[in-house]
């Protein structure tokens, strides 16, 4: 029995199949599986259980998950305890939808790392919503920054407001669209097609069919689209204020557009979490950490969110 085979439980577990359990986990389906399959074979319990919703747990899976959860999230614990000690500096993961990735992550993770005298190294990374609240509350990400993820209260998770912004529709100043918005060509990033983001939920209330829909591999990408007058683009308004500025896209109005938003920052509860993710709770409150917030960075290609390395040795 293995701390691998135990993340490759607890994610399947919390987020109900192998193929979003090995999205997390940044590792292919068949690791996951057989990860799965050794700690089957090792214990003589199925643990998990096809069902029409999922994944059901056996008896011993749902006194397991509790152990493991806790195992987990004391591996992690023990990794940082040794890199301390060997006086490398102190890593910390943020999750976050893409677009905070491409724009606001690497401004932010620059920042806070000067703070810290290079004691601290910040990385981010791409993470599905569902995704997020189970990486934190297992120690595998230190702070999610994006939406509100409190509301599983077994997860022991705090998610506070940092940073109110508002999703529009974008498009360039000559483009005419005819006809109903459903109907129009939509420009989107990767995460319109994650059911728990702003732009999905967006997209839905709208009514688009995915047949409208085009995914360009960042926000930047379809934003340079729309310019060109190619359909309409979903975007964080402020984040788009060079573009506006020049008048490349302006502003379409929509029916049920502008949407408010607010970014959240989660973590484990105070007692639990590392000194390093309080200070980086704690810059998030600052002065510094608004400004970079409400002005984007040039915008940088997201990359997937990587847990620590002992998860992702399967592949």
């Amino acid at each position: 029995m293995t701390l691998t085979q135990l993340s490759a439980f607890v994610l399947v577990a919390r987020l109900g199949s192998v193929k979003a359990a090995a999205s997390a986990l940044g590792v292919s389906e068949p690791a996951v599986s057989q990860a799965l399959a050794a700690l089957r074979r090792y214990l003589d319990d199925p643990l998990l259980t096809r069902s029409g919703n999922g994944m059901t747990m056996t008896p011993g899976g749902s006194r397991l998950l509790t152990i493991a959860a806790q195992m987990v999230s004391l591996g992690a614990e023990a990794e940082s305890a040794v890199r301390s000690a060997q006086g490398a500096a102190e890593q910390l993961r943020l999750a976050a939808p893409s677009t905070i990735v491409e724009f606001v992550a690497g401004p932010l993770a620059d920042a806070f790392t000067s703070r810290s005298a290079g004691t601290i190294e910040v990385s981010a990374g791409v993470s599905a919503t569902a995704e997020m609240a189970v990486l934190v509350s297992q120690r595998l990400a230190d702070l999610a920054l994006g939406p509100y993820l409190g509301a599983d209260r077994s997860l022991g998770l705090v998610s506070e407001p940092v940073f109110r912004c508002r999703l529009v529709v974008l498009a360039s100043p000559e483009a005419r669209f005819r006809g109903s918005p459903a109907q129009w060509p939509w420009l989107v990033e990767p995460a319109a097609t994650d059911p728990g983001s702003d732009v999905s939920r967006l997209l839905r209330a709208v009514g688009v069919p995915e047949s409208r829909l085009s995914v360009f591999p960042n926000q930047t990408a379809a934003w340079e689209a729309a310019g060109r007058g190619a359909g309409v683009a979903p975007g964080i308004a402020h984040l788009a204020v060079h573009q506006l500025r020049r008048r490349e896209l302006h502003v379409l109005d929509v029916p049920g557009t502008p949407v408010d938003l607010c970014w959240h920052a989660t973590t484990l509860a105070a007692d639990r979490r590392s000194p390093a993710t309080a200070s980086l709770r704690h810059f998030l409150g600052t002065p510094e950490a608004m400004k970079l917030l409400r002005s984007p960075g040039a915008g940088v290609p997201p990359s997937r969110f990587r847990p620590p390395v002992y998860v992702t040795i399967w592949s």
